[in-house]
């Protein structure tokens, strides 16, 4: 079970759209480049966060 919080975000239809290319062209879904873009923001402007963990691949484990 994710432990992310989620929330409504509204965009201008050209950033979306945006947002949407670049995620394609970088085997991204559209919520993972925003998350990404925003860890970039927050990194230029010096505000360290934790990595965040890499997605699990693969099966889920019978015991899951």
């Amino acid at each position: 079970m994710s432990k992310k919080k989620a929330f409504a975000l509204r965009l201008d239809p050209v950033v979306h759209s945006a947002i949407e290319r670049l995620a394609a062209a970088e085997l991204r879904s559209a919520n993972a480049q925003i998350e990404m873009l925003l860890r970039e923001a927050l990194a230029d402007r010096g505000i360290a966060l934790a990595p965040g963990k890499p997605p699990r691949r693969g099966r889920p484990k019978k015991d899951d």
